[in-house]
């Protein structure tokens, strides 16, 4: 049998530490898809940037970016790790920032997108109470219902009502949103109400664009039903449809939080009892992967978190 001896005094095994710097640098470069933009936007020189891109290529043994005269584009290799580097700099950042503000009360700009129509009607009351609780804090609001990119972007808190899929993003699930087919009694007077979503097809049907597929609707039974819309207007945002819906130009499919008034006053009406719209969708905080955060930056975290939890619940 072979014996290995150890001493206390033999030289133990170096491990490399990682090139954080270069790794942040990286990721600025991969946003900014230039040597100078980055160099530029981090406050270094085109040359810094360049040999530090060339020196993390090297301990990788892969190269990060295809370089011509006129472009730069990440490769393979670069895309796949742009991510993680995006990881390193936001928790550098986000580790400077806490240790900043351990001693200060929450300060600073915070970054907030959400969806137009909520938005507009929900979260931007719950924003102007905030600032008045916190005059040492701004917020960037950004309405819109395209899906940003929130890490590219620099955005601090997402709000989203999806069914939300798979991602490196932190989620916290504040609430179910319920959807509805609905359409205005004088719609209905004339056209019909549709006794199965089948029957739909024949009707006029108002299309959020952003919605992606077909609708589809579940029986209490199990029984599932797809219906693309096909109809005289398709916009962008809930809101739009309203007009139209309440004039009696077709049927249309909105949440509970734009449509709520006109079930309550008899403007619109919903279609299709036993039939629900699948998948059932919720309302997510999402915010970048970084554990560590800002002290501005939970603040608003929390107090958006619990009002919303609130609503949601109809509280």
């Amino acid at each position: 049998m072979e014996t290995h001896c150890f001493h206390l005094g033999d030289p133990q095994p170096i491990m490399r530490l990682p090139d954080v710097n270069a790794w942040a640098i990286f990721a600025s470069v991969a946003d900014y898809r230039s040597f100078s933009g980055a160099a530029d936007a981090i406050g270094l020189s085109k040359g810094a940037v360049s040999k530090a891109i060339t020196r993390l290529e090297t301990q990788l043994a892969t190269s990060l970016f295809h370089r011509t005269s006129r472009r730069l584009t990440l490769t393979e290799s670069g895309t796949a790790l742009a991510e993680h580097a995006r990881r390193i700099l936001a928790e550098a950042r986000a580790a400077q920032a806490a240790a900043l503000e351990a001693a200060a009360a929450p300060a600073g700009l915070v970054r907030v997108s959400a969806p137009m129509s909520f938005g507009l009607l929900h979260v931007a009351p719950l924003l102007a109470e905030f600032l008045a609780q916190h005059p040492a804090i701004d917020i960037d609001l950004h309405l819109s219902d395209a899906h940003i990119d929130i890490i590219a972007a620099g955005v601090d808190i997402a709000l989203r009502i999806a069914d939300l899929p798979d991602s490196s993003l932190r989620a916290r699930r504040l609430g179910a949103v319920k959807t509805h087919v609905v359409a205005a009694p004088a719609y209905l007077a004339r056209a019909g109400a549709p006794g199965h979503p089948a029957q739909l097809g024949a009707h006029a049907l108002l299309a959020y664009a952003n919605a992606r597929g077909p609708w589809r609707l579940t029986h209490a039974t199990g029984e599932d039903a797809w219906v693309r819309p096909q109809g005289r207007l398709r916009a962008n945002s809930g809101d739009a449809l309203l007009p139209a819906l309440r004039r009696g130009l077709g049927i249309a499919m909105l949440p509970d939080f734009i449509i709520a008034d006109d079930l309550a006053s008899g403007a619109l009406v919903t279609l299709l009892p036993g039939w629900s719209v699948t998948p059932q969708v919720a309302l997510h905080l999402l915010t970048p992967p970084a554990k560590l955060r800002p002290a501005r930056v939970e603040a608003l975290i929390s107090f958006l978190a619990e009002r919303l939890a609130r609503l949601c619940a109809g509280a």
